[in-house]
C-alpha cells in the first residue's frame, strides 16, 4: 500500500512538471517578427510579476485565450520582469495563477532601447497591449484592459 501511495505521489509530481509552461527568452525584435503573419491576429500583452493591475488582467487573457484558441489569433504574453525572475520564479507564479496561452520572458533589458521596436507611442507603463492584424489594423492600449475591449477590436477585425 505504501508502495502505491509513494509511485502515485512520484507520478503527480512528475505529471505536473510535464505540464509547466516552457518560458523562451525572446528581444523585442523576436516578439515583433513573429506577429508579423498576415493570416493571423496577435494579442500582445506586456506584463510583470511585480504589477499588480497586470495581476489582475491575467484572467481577462485567460478568458481571451479560451475564445479564441480554435481562431486565427495568437495570444503572447510578454514578462518584463527582471533576470533574477526568469525562469523559476515566473514558471512557479504561472503554475499557482494558472495562466494560459503562450508566455515569454523579454531579454532585453533597456526599455529605452526596446519600447520604440514595440510602439513609439508607448510611455513605458505596464501593463500594456498590443492588438495586430499586419498589413490591416494595428491597436496599441497603454493600461489595464478588460477581455471585453480585447474582444471589441479583435472580433472587428476577424469579421473583415
Amino acid at each position: 500500500m505504501r508502495k502505491s501511495v509513494f509511485i502515485l505521489a512520484i507520478l503527480c509530481c512528475f505529471t505536473s512538471w510535464a505540464m509547466a509552461q516552457q518560458i523562451r527568452s525572446v528581444t523585442a525584435a523576436d516578439v515583433m517578427t513573429r506577429a508579423s503573419s498576415a493570416d493571423t491576429v496577435y494579442i500582445i500583452n506586456f506584463w510583470a510579476t511585480w504589477c499588480m493591475p497586470c495581476i489582475q488582467e491575467l484572467p481577462e487573457f485567460n478568458e481571451l485565450y479560451d475564445r479564441y484558441k480554435d481562431k486565427p489569433v495568437k495570444i503572447i504574453m510578454v514578462s518584463l520582469d527582471t533576470k533574477d525572475a526568469y525562469p523559476y520564479k515566473l514558471e512557479g507564479f504561472l503554475r499557482k495563477k494558472k495562466v494560459s496561452g503562450e508566455v515569454v520572458w523579454l531579454m532585453d533589458g533597456d526599455p529605452n532601447v526596446f519600447i520604440p521596436k514595440i510602439d513609439e507611442s508607448w510611455q513605458g507603463s505596464i501593463p500594456a497591449t498590443l492588438v495586430i492584424q499586419p498589413g490591416h489594423y494595428r491597436r496599441f492600449v497603454e493600461g489595464q484592459v478588460s477581455a471585453g475591449q480585447i474582444i471589441g477590436l479583435v472580433d472587428g477585425v476577424l469579421e473583415h
